[in-house]
Protein backbone atom coordinates (compact mmCIF):
# COMPACT_ATOMS: atom_id res chain seq x y z
CA UNK A 1 0.00 0.00 0.00
CA UNK A 2 1.36 3.77 -0.80
CA UNK A 3 2.63 5.53 1.82
CA UNK A 4 0.46 8.55 1.26
CA UNK A 5 -2.50 6.41 1.86
CA UNK A 6 -1.22 4.48 5.05
CA UNK A 7 -0.52 8.00 6.61
CA UNK A 8 -3.94 9.04 6.32
CA UNK A 9 -5.33 5.75 8.09
CA UNK A 10 -6.65 7.21 11.55
CA UNK A 11 -10.42 7.20 12.45
CA UNK A 12 -11.68 4.37 10.68
CA UNK A 13 -8.24 2.69 9.70
CA UNK A 14 -8.22 -0.97 8.44
CA UNK A 15 -8.46 -4.09 10.95
CA UNK A 16 -10.56 -6.14 12.78
CA UNK A 17 -13.76 -3.54 12.81
CA UNK A 18 -12.85 -2.44 8.98
CA UNK A 19 -12.17 -4.95 6.75
CA UNK A 20 -9.88 -3.67 3.28
CA UNK A 21 -12.48 -5.17 0.51
CA UNK A 22 -13.99 -3.59 -3.05
CA UNK A 23 -17.46 -3.24 -2.51
CA UNK A 24 -19.87 -5.09 -5.29
CA UNK A 25 -23.29 -4.58 -4.16
CA UNK A 26 -24.65 -3.19 -1.08
CA UNK A 27 -28.62 -4.21 0.03
CA UNK A 28 -30.96 -4.52 3.01
CA UNK A 29 -31.91 -8.31 3.15
CA UNK A 30 -33.99 -9.75 5.60
CA UNK A 31 -32.01 -11.44 8.44
CA UNK A 32 -34.31 -14.77 7.99
CA UNK A 33 -32.52 -15.01 4.62
CA UNK A 34 -29.25 -14.02 4.76
CA UNK A 35 -28.04 -18.11 4.09
CA UNK A 36 -30.46 -18.21 1.51
CA UNK A 37 -28.55 -15.28 -0.39
CA UNK A 38 -25.29 -16.31 0.66
CA UNK A 39 -26.26 -19.83 -1.10
CA UNK A 40 -26.87 -17.73 -4.05
CA UNK A 41 -24.15 -15.06 -4.04
CA UNK A 42 -21.72 -18.34 -3.64
CA UNK A 43 -23.33 -19.72 -6.69
CA UNK A 44 -22.72 -16.83 -9.04
CA UNK A 45 -19.23 -16.18 -7.75
CA UNK A 46 -18.24 -19.70 -8.14
CA UNK A 47 -19.79 -19.52 -11.84
CA UNK A 48 -18.05 -16.09 -12.51
CA UNK A 49 -14.18 -18.10 -11.35
CA UNK A 50 -13.56 -14.41 -9.21
CA UNK A 51 -10.41 -15.47 -7.34
CA UNK A 52 -8.28 -16.06 -10.85
CA UNK A 53 -9.39 -12.08 -11.44
CA UNK A 54 -6.38 -9.79 -10.94
CA UNK A 55 -7.95 -6.53 -10.83
CA UNK A 56 -5.29 -3.42 -10.76
CA UNK A 57 -5.36 -0.40 -8.35
CA UNK A 58 -5.24 2.71 -10.65
CA UNK A 59 -5.26 5.82 -8.60
CA UNK A 60 -6.23 7.57 -5.51
CA UNK A 61 -9.30 9.61 -4.34
CA UNK A 62 -11.59 10.82 -1.29
CA UNK A 63 -15.29 11.33 -0.82
CA UNK A 64 -15.43 14.59 1.43
CA UNK A 65 -17.52 14.63 4.27
CA UNK A 66 -16.30 18.18 5.75
CA UNK A 67 -13.79 18.64 7.58
CA UNK A 68 -12.46 15.41 7.17
CA UNK A 69 -13.01 12.62 3.99
CA UNK A 70 -12.72 9.22 3.13
CA UNK A 71 -9.56 8.12 1.44
CA UNK A 72 -9.95 5.16 -1.08
CA UNK A 73 -7.45 3.66 -3.49
CA UNK A 74 -9.29 3.04 -7.27
CA UNK A 75 -10.11 0.05 -9.05
CA UNK A 76 -9.94 -0.38 -12.17
CA UNK A 77 -13.59 -1.98 -13.39
CA UNK A 78 -13.44 -4.69 -15.79
CA UNK A 79 -15.99 -6.48 -17.47
CA UNK A 80 -15.90 -9.22 -15.08
CA UNK A 81 -16.89 -6.78 -12.07
CA UNK A 82 -19.64 -5.15 -13.65
CA UNK A 83 -20.94 -8.81 -14.79
CA UNK A 84 -20.71 -9.77 -11.49
CA UNK A 85 -22.53 -7.34 -10.38
CA UNK A 86 -25.53 -7.41 -12.40
CA UNK A 87 -25.55 -11.46 -11.47
CA UNK A 88 -25.56 -10.93 -7.96
CA UNK A 89 -28.55 -7.30 -7.94
CA UNK A 90 -30.50 -9.62 -10.51
CA UNK A 91 -30.27 -13.19 -8.58
CA UNK A 92 -30.40 -11.95 -4.95
CA UNK A 93 -32.96 -9.71 -5.99
CA UNK A 94 -36.03 -11.58 -4.69
CA UNK A 95 -34.45 -11.52 -1.18
CA UNK A 96 -33.65 -7.44 -1.45
CA UNK A 97 -36.03 -5.11 1.15
CA UNK A 98 -36.37 -1.88 -0.41
CA UNK A 99 -35.03 0.00 3.16
CA UNK A 100 -33.80 -0.40 6.11
CA UNK A 101 -33.09 1.47 9.83
CA UNK A 102 -29.84 1.93 11.92
CA UNK A 103 -30.96 -1.57 13.56
CA UNK A 104 -29.88 -3.27 9.90
CA UNK A 105 -25.87 -2.13 10.51
CA UNK A 106 -23.26 -3.50 12.71
CA UNK A 107 -22.66 -0.18 15.33
CA UNK A 108 -19.78 -0.44 17.56
CA UNK A 109 -21.28 2.37 19.31
CA UNK A 110 -25.64 1.86 19.65
CA UNK A 111 -26.50 2.90 16.84
CA UNK A 112 -25.21 6.62 17.01
CA UNK A 113 -22.40 5.60 14.34
CA UNK A 114 -24.36 4.66 11.56
CA UNK A 115 -25.71 8.13 9.63
CA UNK A 116 -28.82 8.65 8.04
CA UNK A 117 -27.32 9.28 3.97
CA UNK A 118 -25.19 5.69 4.89
CA UNK A 119 -28.94 3.99 5.26
CA UNK A 120 -29.51 6.37 2.07
CA UNK A 121 -26.75 5.07 0.12
CA UNK A 122 -27.42 1.28 0.58
CA UNK A 123 -30.90 1.94 -0.43
CA UNK A 124 -30.25 3.70 -3.30
CA UNK A 125 -26.83 1.69 -4.42
CA UNK A 126 -29.19 0.01 -6.93
CA UNK A 127 -29.17 2.23 -9.45
CA UNK A 128 -27.13 5.04 -7.85
CA UNK A 129 -23.60 3.14 -7.43
CA UNK A 130 -24.16 0.16 -9.96
CA UNK A 131 -23.60 -0.34 -13.41
CA UNK A 132 -22.52 2.63 -15.23
CA UNK A 133 -22.30 4.72 -11.76
CA UNK A 134 -20.24 1.98 -10.49
CA UNK A 135 -16.73 3.04 -9.07
CA UNK A 136 -14.78 -0.22 -7.50
CA UNK A 137 -12.58 1.33 -4.71
CA UNK A 138 -11.00 0.13 -1.19
CA UNK A 139 -11.50 2.46 1.86
CA UNK A 140 -8.22 3.01 3.26
CA UNK A 141 -9.50 5.30 6.26
CA UNK A 142 -10.11 9.27 7.28
CA UNK A 143 -8.11 12.63 7.08
CA UNK A 144 -8.60 16.07 6.81
CA UNK A 145 -9.61 17.27 3.36
CA UNK A 146 -6.31 19.32 3.64
CA UNK A 147 -4.19 16.02 3.72
CA UNK A 148 -6.20 14.33 1.43
CA UNK A 149 -5.63 17.07 -1.24
CA UNK A 150 -1.72 16.35 -0.72
CA UNK A 151 -2.21 12.76 -1.12
CA UNK A 152 -4.49 13.42 -4.18
CA UNK A 153 -1.04 15.51 -5.36
CA UNK A 154 1.36 12.73 -4.91
CA UNK A 155 1.89 10.20 -7.56
CA UNK A 156 0.41 6.74 -7.54
CA UNK A 157 2.08 4.05 -8.86
CA UNK A 158 -0.78 1.30 -10.19
CA UNK A 159 -0.65 -2.23 -8.90
CA UNK A 160 -1.76 -5.41 -9.07
CA UNK A 161 -4.41 -6.85 -6.65
CA UNK A 162 -5.37 -10.58 -5.68
CA UNK A 163 -8.76 -11.75 -4.70
CA UNK A 164 -7.95 -13.28 -1.29
CA UNK A 165 -11.75 -13.77 -0.26
CA UNK A 166 -15.49 -13.01 -1.51
CA UNK A 167 -17.12 -12.27 1.53
CA UNK A 168 -20.62 -11.10 2.84
CA UNK A 169 -20.59 -8.38 5.24
CA UNK A 170 -22.64 -6.69 7.67
CA UNK A 171 -21.45 -3.09 7.18
CA UNK A 172 -20.96 -0.07 9.71
CA UNK A 173 -20.12 3.47 9.89
CA UNK A 174 -19.25 4.82 6.50
CA UNK A 175 -20.11 1.75 4.71
CA UNK A 176 -17.39 -0.53 6.27
CA UNK A 177 -17.11 -4.09 6.20
CA UNK A 178 -17.87 -4.35 9.91
CA UNK A 179 -18.81 -8.03 10.88
CA UNK A 180 -18.12 -10.80 8.47
CA UNK A 181 -21.14 -13.54 7.78
CA UNK A 182 -20.32 -15.35 5.19
CA UNK A 183 -17.36 -16.47 2.62
CA UNK A 184 -18.62 -17.29 -0.68
CA UNK A 185 -15.79 -18.96 -1.91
Amino acid sequence: MPASVRAFRTANALGEDHHPHVTVLQRFVASHALDIAAAIARNVVAEEDVPAWNPTAIGHHYTAHPPVGLAAIVIEAPDELHRLQRRLIDSLSPYVRPAGTADAFASIVGGSDIQEPLIGYVTAFVPSASGAHFRPHISTGVGTIDDLDRMLAEPFQPFDLAVADVTMFQIGTLGTARRRLHSLL
